[in-house]
């Protein structure tokens, strides 16, 4: 009588390692835990610091967990007046600045993409020469002022609202993932130019688009230097403009610190030590959540331009 085997497809197989994969990834899972402890600590560190106590912090006993855990630090923040205007002023900052930004890439990105594009290679080399040559500081300020943007929320929006390596990037994306099949189907059905990119193009770009929002949205979010050129009133400074502020009045000349009573001096160290912490944990949060929302596109994105098998 003849038996029938039944082999099962779906149960997994093992694999053999020989010594050196073994010893290969033994040694990437060391450097990797290793890389992982430098990157974590410091945020570890920095969080538990915020929940201490500032004479904790100051005669140096958190190492890893919070010493004395208060919430003065964090009570200290939200009182501060400046701090939470800055912490307002920079999400207006990041949430226009973001969205004027990938309107900009995504209406010059995918007609560049198009190879029909009167002029496409002009342009594109328009857009590249800026990359490699600029005015500088100086004329960049000028420009500023001659518009009559400076001490306005519009300098920090609109002088640098254009990346032309970021479009760059998302041309490269339009070129390689929007077929040319998909627009010819489409204009055979009668879509539109416009119907196609708002109906066709932007839902399957959203790797990339998950991206520019990252890449932007950082970048305004750190924005510190733009805001110090162009920004005179307090009222509209960003986030990081206060905290330099805050760093700035910790760090006092000792002539300064001097002058000052013992008393005064002693409350004065206290709040800046318990502002310093504090505030780059809530300086963080905003990405820290933006990230989780956008992970799965990132890796996408990211790999735009790779060697595609």
């Amino acid at each position: 009588m003849d038996k029938t085997y039944v082999i099962n497809q779906n149960r997994p197989r093992a694999i053999h390692c020989s010594i050196a994969d073994r010893s290969f990834h033994i040694t990437n899972y060391i450097v990797l835990t290793i890389f992982l402890i430098i990157v974590l600590y410091p945020l570890i560190y920095v969080l538990s610091c915020s929940f201490s106590s500032a004479m904790a912090v100051i005669s140096n006993r958190v190492w890893l967990w919070p010493v004395d855990i208060t919430l003065d630090s964090y009570k200290a923040v939200f009182e501060h007046r400046l701090l939470m205007t800055g912490y307002g002023n920079a999400l207006i900052y990041m949430a226009a600045g973001t969205c004027v930004n990938i309107l900009l890439l995504l209406l010059c990105a995918y007609p560049l993409s198009r190879k029909d594009l009167p002029g496409r290679a002009f342009f594109t080399f328009y857009f590249i020469f800026t990359m490699f040559f600029n005015g500088g500081q100086i004329p960049n300020y000028i420009l500023v002022n001659n518009l009559h943007m400076l001490n306005t929320r519009w300098a920090l929006i609109i002088p640098f609202a254009f990346s032309a390596y970021n479009m760059i990037i998302v041309r490269t994306y339009f070129s390689s993932n929007i077929p040319g099949e998909l627009l010819e189907a489409a204009q055979i059905d009668g879509c539109s130019d416009i119907k196609f990119f708002a109906g066709v193009v932007i839902p399957l770009s959203k790797p990339v688009i998950a991206v520019m929002v990252l890449f932007h949205s950082i970048g305004h979010w750190n924005g510190y230097m733009r805001a110090l050129l162009y920004l005179n009133n307090s009222e509209l400074y960003p986030l990081q403009l206060v905290l330099r502020d805050i760093l700035f009045l910790a760090n006092m000349p000792e002539e300064v610190l001097a002058q000052m009573g013992d008393s005064k001096l002693e409350e004065m160290t206290n709040v800046m030590e318990l502002l310093k912490y504090a505030v780059i944990v809530v300086g963080s949060l905003p990405v820290l959540i933006l990230y989780p929302f956008i992970q799965k596109y990132f890796v996408k994105g990211i790999m735009i331009g790779s060697v595609k098998g």
